[in-house]
C-alpha cells in the first residue's frame, strides 16, 4: 500500500501504532453510503458499515445478502473456446473413448480433478487421473507423463488447474494423437498452446467479466456446459440419469477458498452454496477430512482455508501426490478413513518442514538486511540449497505477512532453483513473472495476481532480483506503509450479541476480497486471563456498559498483545478482533477471536 492510500484512510480510534505495530484504519470511507444502505434496508449500523464498506451498491443489497447461482452463474460459452471444449468431450462420451484429467497437486488442482471424476463417472464416462509428482515431475503437463497417458489408451486429456503455458509438451501430446484440452485460470501469454481448445478466463483475448475464477470455478462451469449439451443430445434417456451438479458445490467451495482467490461476485455464490452441500456430510473423504481434523461446527469458509485445505495439500506437498484427488473422489468410506489420517499425518509434517525452513528464510534475510530492513528490495527473493520445494509457497506467504512486499523462496537444486511467490493487494505477482520469463530470466514461470511460480538459473538470480524490484516498486509504492489493519464499526461488548453475528455471518462467505469483518470493542479491561495451549491468551473483556464478551488471542505471546491482556494492573484498552459464533456440546455462545489491542482511555465501570 502506497503512502497516498494510507492517507485516505482514517486512523480508527487514532490509533497511529497499535500493540503489534499497526495502523488501524477505518474500511469504511463515506459514512453516508452506510447511513443509506440502514435506513433503505433496515439493517443495524454495523452491518451497513461493513456492506458499504465493501463497495455493495444500495439496490444491490439483498443479493449480496444472499448470493444465488441463479443470479451469479455465466453461461459456460461466454469463455472463449468452452464450446469447442464440451463438444470435444460430448463426442468422447457418446463414443466411450478414454479421458484422463491431467491435474496440479494443490487444493484446486485436487478439487477440480474430484470434480471432474464424479461427473464424468455419474454420466457413464471412461475417465481416469493424473497427479503429477511435484518433486520428480514439476508443476504442470510434461510430455512423457502425456504420452504415457496416450500409450496406455486415452484420447482426450482435460488439463485442470495447470496447461496454460504448456508449450512443448502439448505439442508433443499432438504428435502423438492425443487431443488435449486446457482449463485453467492462471495468467496467460498472447501465445496459447496448441490444444483442442484453452479454457482460461486470464487468456488476454479473453474479456470475460470472471476472471477471479479458481481453476475448479472453471471447470464447475465446464461440467455444466457438458451436462446441457447431453441433455440436448437426449444423452440422458433411462437408464442414464442426469445428475444433479449441486451435490459437487462442496468440492468447488473447498478449492475456491483453499486458491485465496477473491470472494466476490460468481465465487461468493459458489462457496455459500459449497458450504451449505458440504454440510450435509454428503462426500466422503470430505467427511472424513473433518473428522481427523476435529471439525465439530457447521464448516465455513475459515475451516475450509485452515483445517481442510492445509491437509488436502499435504498430500502434494510433502506425501504422495494424488492422495487429495484420491481422497475427494472416493466413494468407499474405509479406503478415505485411511487417506484422510495419512493427509493428517503429511500436514503435521508438512508444518515442522515448514517451521523449520522459515526459520532459517528469516534468518537470512534479516542478516541480509538487518532489523531496519535497509535496501530491502520490494519483492524478496530468498533461497538455499534443500529446501523443501514442498513448503516453499506456504512459507513465502508467511514472508509477506512478517515484511508486507511480495516474498519468493527458491529451493535450489544445483544449478536451477524452483520457487513459489505470494504478493499483496495491489501488486499483479503473475505479470511480473511473466515479463520476467519473456526476458529470459527464467527457464519457466507463471502464476495470478496474488501467486505464482518459477524455474531460474542460479546465475540468473541477481539480475532476476534487479528486474523484479524495478517491475513491483511502482505498484508497491517506494516506501512501504506501516502495516495496516482494517477496522469496520466499535462496538460495546452488549452489542456482540448472537443475532448480530448471525447476521454478520450473511455477509459471508469472507476471504480474499471480501474481508472478514473486523470490529474494535473500546475502553474494555480484561476481567479474567490466562494462558492456553501454545502462547494463547483466552480471556474476559468487560465494558463500560457492564457487557461481557469471551475472547482468545492465539498466539499473542509473540508481541506485546500477551502482556497487555495478561497484565495484573488490567489497563484500558481497545481490542479489535472478529465476533464468532462458538457452538460446542448443543450450546452456542459469541467470542472474540482477538487480532490486535490499543492502549485506551478513561475508565471502565466495575
Amino acid at each position: 500500500m502506497t503512502s497516498d492510500s494510507r492517507g485516505a484512510r482514517a486512523a480508527f480510534l487514532d490509533v497511529e501504532k497499535s500493540l503489534t505495530g499497526r495502523r488501524w484504519a477505518a474500511r469504511l470511507g463515506d459514512e453516508r453510503a452506510a447511513l443509506a444502505i440502514a435506513q433503505r434496508h433496515g439493517i443495524p449500523d454495523a452491518i451497513a458499515r461493513l456492506l458499504a464498506a465493501r463497495d455493495v451498491p444500495l439496490d444491490d443489497v439483498p443479493d449480496f445478502l444472499d448470493p444465488t447461482l441463479r443470479k451469479f452463474l455465466p453461461d459456460p460459452s461466454h469463455l472463449k473456446d468452452m464450446d469447442a471444449a464440451v463438444a470435444r468431450l460430448v463426442t468422447a462420451v457418446q463414443d466411450g473413448e478414454k479421458i484422463v484429467v491431467f491435474g496440479d497437486y494443490d487444493v484446486d488442482g485436487a478439487t477440480s480433478s474430484a470434480l471432474l471424476l464424479r461427473f464424468f463417472r455419474a454420466i457413464g464416462a471412461d475417465i481416469g487421473v493424473y497427479i503429477p509428482d511435484r518433486r520428480k515431475e514439476g508443476y504442470g503437463p510434461n510430455a512423457p507423463a502425456l504420452l504415457k497417458i496416450r500409450e496406455e489408451g486415452a484420447q482426450v486429456v482435460v488439463t485442470v488447474d495447470c496447461g496454460v503455458t504448456a508449450y512443448a509438451p502439448l505439442k508433443d501430446a499432438k504428435k502423438a494423437g492425443l487431443d488435449v484440452i486446457v482449463i485453467d485460470h492462471h495468467q496467460a501469454e498472447i501465445a496459447l498452446p496448441d490444444a483442442i481448445a484453452v479454457v482460461d478466463p486470464n487468456r488476454i483475448d479473453d474479456d470475460s467479466p470472471h476472471k477471479q475464477l479458481a481453476a475448479v470455478g472453471v471447470a464447475f462451469l465446464l461440467i455444466v456446459g457438458v451436462n446441457r449439451a447431453l441433455r440436448a443430445a437426449n444423452w440422458y434417456v433411462a437408464p442414464r440419469v442426469e445428475p444433479d451438479l449441486r451435490q459437487w458445490l462442496d468440492l468447488v467451495a473447498l478449492g475456491t477458498v483453499a486458491d485465496v482467490v477473491p470472494l466476490t461476485g460468481v465465487n461468493r455464490a459458489l462457496v455459500r452454496q459449497g458450504l451449505q452441500v458440504m454440510q450435509k456430510r454428503g462426500n466422503a473423504g470430505l467427511a472424513a477430512l473433518a473428522d481427523v481434523a476435529k471439525l465439530r461446527e457447521a464448516p465455513g469458509a475459515y475451516h475450509l482455508g485452515y483445517m481442510l485445505g492445509p491437509r488436502v495439500n499435504a498430500g502434494g506437498r510433502v506425501g504422495q501426490a494424488d492422495l487429495g484427488a484420491r481422497l475427494l473422489s472416493s466413494e468407499d468410506v474405509h479406503e478415505v478413513g485411511a487417506l484422510a489420517l495419512r493427509l493428517d499425518e503429511f500436514n503435521a509434517e508438512r508444518r515442522a518442514i515448514e517451521r523449520e525452513v522459515l526459520d532459517q528464510a528469516i534468518a537470512r534475510i534479516e542478516g541480509t538486511y538487518g532489523p531496519d530492513r535497509t535496501g530491502m528490495p520490494s519483492a524478496l527473493i530468498v533461497e538455499s540449497d534443500g529446501w523443501h520445494v514442498g513448503v516453499i509457497g506456504i512459507v513465502a506467504s508467511r514472508l509477506v505477512e512478517r515484511y508486507g512486499r511480495p516474498a519468493f523462496v527458491l529451493g535450489m537444486d544445483g544449478d536451477v532453483g524452483n520457487g513459489s511467490g505470494r504478493s499483496v493487494r495491489g501488486v499483479d505477482l503473475g505479470a511480473a513473472v511473466l515479463a520476467a520469463r519473456q526476458a529470459d530470466l527464467l527457464i519457466n514461470g507463471g502464476g495470478h495476481a496474488m501467486a505464482a511460480g518459477l524455474t531460474v538459473a542460479r546465475s540468473a538470480l541477481p539480475e532476476l532480483v534487479k528486474f523484479l524490484d524495478a517491475r513491483i516498486a511502482p505498484q508497491l509504492g517506494a516506501a512501504p506503509a506501516m502495516r495496516e489493519l482494517g477496522i469496520d464499526a466499535a462496538l460495546a461488548p452488549a452489542a456482540a450479541t448472537q443475532e448480530l453475528v448471525e447476521m454478520i455471518e450473511q455477509a459471508g462467505p469472507f476471504g480474499a476480497g471480501n474481508a472478514l469483518p473486523r470490529f474494535v470493542l473500546p475502553s474494555v479491561r480484561v476481567s479474567y486471563a490466562q494462558v492456553v495451549g501454545e502462547g494463547h491468551v483466552r480471556c474476559t473483556l468487560v465494558g463500560q456498559e457492564r457487557g461481557r464478551v469471551e475472547a482468545i488471542a492465539f498466539r499473542a505471546g509473540q508481541s506485546e498483545l500477551g502482556p497487555a491482556l495478561l497484565d495484573p494492573a488490567r489497563p484500558i484498552l481497545h481490542v479489535a478482533g472478529a465476533l464468532r459464533i462458538e457452538r460446542y456440546n448443543g450450546r452456542t455462545s459469541v467470542r472474540l477471536q482477538i487480532d490486535d489491542a490499543a492502549r485506551g482511555g478513561g475508565s471502565v465501570l466495575t
